[in-house]
């Protein structure tokens, strides 16, 4: 532990940080869109692009947040404040712990309303208010179910007393204890619907659907695609990975646990995908179907087989609680600034957040129903929140982390807290200096729709070969120097 801050909360153990971080990355994305993207993008050949792009790309950037929050001992501000101090760096790039805290808090603002869809439908699975003949029957009950402020707003306004009552309760009591049953709650619900899926029919189909390797899909849209999912599924630059990486204690390994974060993140996305896709192959349903799959096609599935009714409470249990362990990390960033700077209880700056959070989240629910019509450039209050973070505050947070990591701290502090073999950490400096940001940049313009996904890959090779080139140069001469 280092001396410029003296952390006043803790995990209990490596698991508990380990639980709470995959608690984090696992949500909708690993529950619908990676095994769809896998699919879609080429099979086994997508997951092995996705896996180097994990590797390359998000481990680097999870272990550097968490190297940076438990350096600092702090919110991303405080934290981030810290170590630039502590390398003699302004402590304006403080400014990034800024961005981090509110690309969460505005990623939960409209993220407690798809959770309230999750809450709502196991309430109808439970009541029996999921029947209908076709997806257009199942279309028409997401429909009602949005239109409705009332309703909808009730649903949200459940998760968000239900995060605010968590984080309130502290790091353990609340977070690390609630995660230690939701997580593996989680897989075992997982478990229950791949063994139930065997004996669906349409297994084989679902697995060829997600590992057959046909490395003719692997254009450069899905290379940019894995690349994308690769940074973003690991909740990085939205301020809940630096934030509890403050609470993990001095003696564990930053390296070894980010590893298993990133392969139990990526472990769950293909369970889901076994999960689901033989279920709708069995069915003759469409496998493309968007967010459609998981409140329109997968409840008529469900119905129509033995025991569906069953499968499909504990599905939707099952996203409700990743739903909730995801609030509970983007959150915390903001409660840990207002506890730790201006000395507000846990359940005061909880409480107080929560007031606000669900004073944004209530005019992002309202873009379903009443407020159909309010759009600025096109857009409802609820699709801006996610443009803004998605395209934007998050790329530009990685970016900005990457930089401040690679070129601007001391690299000896670094070092010191990642505490990684020579060889690993001169592999881990380049990454973050190099690889990172150029991916980042790609996926950023990508986004924005200013990149050609089929330009010649071979030109980004060349950069970073004279990259690395440089690197080896520059080592060699600093050290006769």
């Amino acid at each position: 532990m280092t001396a410029i801050a003296r952390p006043k909360n803790l995990w209990l153990g490596r698991w508990g940080f380990v639980l709470a971080a995959t608690g984090s990355s696992v949500g909708l994305g690993n529950i619908w869109k990676f095994p769809y993207m896998t699919g879609e993008y080429g099979g086994g050949a997508f997951v092995m692009v996705y896996l180097v792009c994990i590797a390359a790309i998000g481990v680097p950037v999870m272990m550097t947040e968490i190297a940076l929050g438990r350096r600092g001992r702090g919110s991303p501000v405080d934290a981030i404040r810290r170590v630039a101090r502590e390398s003699g760096r302004s402590g304006l790039w403080s400014g990034l712990g800024w961005m981090a805290m509110l690309c969460g808090f505005m990623i939960l603002s409209f993220y407690v309303v798809v959770a309230g869809w999750a809450v709502s439908y196991l309430w109808k699975s439970l009541s029996g208010g999921l029947t209908a003949d076709s997806v257009e029957g199942m279309a028409a009950i997401f429909g009602a179910n949005n239109a409705n402020p009332w309703n909808l707003g009730f649903w949200s306004t459940l998760v968000t007393v239900a995060t605010m009552a968590i984080v309130g309760l502290g790091v353990q009591a609340g977070i690390e204890r609630s995660v230690r049953w939701m997580m593996p709650g989680l897989v075992v619900m997982l478990v229950i619907m791949i063994v139930y899926a065997i004996f669906s029919g349409s297994f084989g189909a679902g697995v060829q659907f997600l590992f057959a390797f046909d490395p003719g899909k692997l254009t450069g849209q899905a290379i940019l695609a894995a690349m994308g999912h690769a940074f973003f599924t690991l909740s990085l630059a939205s301020g809940a990975i630096l934030t509890y990486g403050a609470y993990l204690p001095a003696g564990q390994s930053i390296g070894r646990t980010t590893l298993m974060v990133a392969i139990c993140d990526t472990l769950v996305a293909l369970m889901a995908g076994l999960a689901i896709f033989p279920v709708i192959f069995a069915n003759g349903m469409d496998p493309a179907s968007g967010p459609g799959l998981i409140f329109m096609s997968l409840p008529l599935a469900f119905q129509q087989m033995p025991l569906g009714g069953v499968i499909e409470t504990i599905f939707f249990l099952m996203l409700t609680v990743a739903a909730l362990t995801s609030a509970i990390s983007m959150i915390e960033a903001t409660v840990a600034w207002l506890n730790e700077s201006h000395g507000l209880s846990r359940a005061r700056a909880a409480w107080g957040v929560g007031i606000l959070l669900w004073i944004v989240s209530t005019l992002a629910m309202l873009s379903f129903n009443v407020g159909a019509d309010w759009k600025l450039a096109g857009r409802h209050f609820f699709d801006w929140l996610d443009f803004l973070t998605s395209r934007f505050l998050m790329p530009l947070g990685g970016l900005g982390t990457a930089l401040l990591a690679g070129f601007v701290l001391r690299r000896e502090n670094l070092e010191e807290e990642l505490g990684l073999p020579s060889a690993i950490h001169a592999l881990w400096r380049f990454t973050i200096r190099y690889v990172c940001p150029v991916a980042i940049v790609m996926v950023f313009l990508d986004a924005l729709g200013a990149l050609n996904a089929d330009f010649d890959w071979r030109w980004l090779a060349m950069v970073l070969a004279l990259a690395l080139l440089a690197e080896v140069v520059l080592a060699r001469l600093t050290r006769r120097a």
